[in-house]
């Protein structure tokens, strides 16, 4: 008996370590059971969102941006027709007015115009109405570089206010000062001015600034032919692109206004060229009616051919001696140095008073 007990305490001291390693056991497998909090996979999500973006962005490809050129080029041109057309309104309410008041303030005139157009399109965020007819509008190319990179041309947001302004400034404050400064040069003739003179000087360096701008400018239509970006300096300068509005446009093009158009011009430069060829009195010779009212009529043998009235001055031409006012004759013959008889197609030489001394209208030799 002595042993077992002496037995059971020496035992004691590994079923404790046995029980405080299960009981360790237990309470790590208790912890591993328990849930994450709450809000565990929010700061996951917010850790690894960066990462994802930046492995997203630079899988993506970037797809060419490509404008049509000629949608704007036409949208230049059609708002220059805008322009037109709300003068040509305007001048016909003037029109009543003293004549040449409206020409004095021409230069005022479309500058009112452009800013009218600038107010109502550009400043309150619209295209113009040339644009707006090309599916096209203004971006900030300087906000689109800053973002990275594009993969529609719809993207991106418009102009800036700065934008605007300087717009207005170059378009309309800048054409206006360059008009009238020309206007007034020439008006003053500082061109025509001493050598050395103050005026000569500003006509020289007017002259030089209007050639460095046209040779800019061409250089830029040469640059914008090749890239499709900026139609001319200010866009470039304020970095205002053109990009489509919308993604989707029906345009439906119809040549019938253009064949009838160009049919048209060719009769018209067809008889141009035709009729300074044909003479009026020869054509009416070969038709037989008027041979026959000519030969059957002796009212129209006494009228003058020419105004188909009684002669008052009765004169004759020669050598056909027909009977013709003597002022009819006289300017056709001044107006036409080989005039012909609008009777019998003979030229005319000379003119004669009916019964009287004759004129002789070829010049001696």
């Amino acid at each position: 008996m002595v042993k077992e007990t002496l037995a059971a305490p020496s035992s004691s001291p590994s079923s404790s370590s046995s029980s405080s390693s299960s009981s360790s056991s237990t309470a790590s497998l208790s912890n591993t059971n328990l849930p994450p909090p709450e809000d565990a996979w929010i700061d996951t999500y917010h850790k690894l969102l960066p990462h994802w973006q930046s492995l997203s962005h630079s899988h993506l490809p970037t797809i060419p941006v490509s404008i049509s050129r000629v949608n704007q080029v036409d949208a230049a041109r059609l708002d220059v027709e805008m322009s037109a057309m709300l003068k040509e309104q305007l001048v016909k309410v003037f029109s009543l007015m003293k004549p040449g008041m409206l020409f004095q303030y021409e230069a005022e005139l479309d500058a009112f115009l452009e800013f009218l157009i600038w107010r109502f399109s550009i400043w309150v965020d619209k295209p113009t109405p040339g644009i707006a007819l090309m599916n096209l509008r203004y971006r900030d190319e300087c906000a689109m570089e800053a973002r990275g990179k594009v993969r529609t041309g719809l993207e991106g947001p418009g102009l800036t206010m700065a934008q605007k302004i300087w717009y207005c400034v170059a378009t309309v404050g800048g054409q206006y000062i360059w008009a009238r400064l020309q206007s007034f040069s020439a008006f003053r003739r500082w061109g025509d001015s001493e050598q050395r003179s103050f005026a000569r000087r500003a006509w020289m360096l007017i002259q030089r600034v209007e050639g460095l701008y046209k040779a800019a400018s061409f250089g830029n239509l040469l640059i914008f032919l090749y890239t499709g970006r900026y139609r001319n300096l200010i866009e470039r300068a304020l970095r205002a692109r053109l990009v489509y509005g919308s993604p989707n446009m029906n345009r439906a093009v119809s040549f019938e206004y253009m064949n009838r158009q160009l049919v048209w011009n060719e009769f018209s430069e067809m008889l141009l060229l035709l009729l300074p060829l044909l003479n009026s009195s020869s054509v009416r010779n070969f038709l037989p009616f008027s041979k026959h009212k000519s030969s059957s009529s002796a009212e129209d043998d006494a009228a003058c051919p020419i105004c188909l009235a009684t002669p008052t001055i009765p004169f004759l031409a020669l050598p056909c001696q027909h009977r013709y006012c003597y002022y009819c004759l006289r300017t056709r013959c001044a107006a036409v140095p080989s005039f012909r008889c609008s009777r019998c197609s003979e030229p005319v030489n000379a003119m004669q008073r009916h019964a009287g001394v004759s004129i002789n209208l070829v010049p001696k030799q």
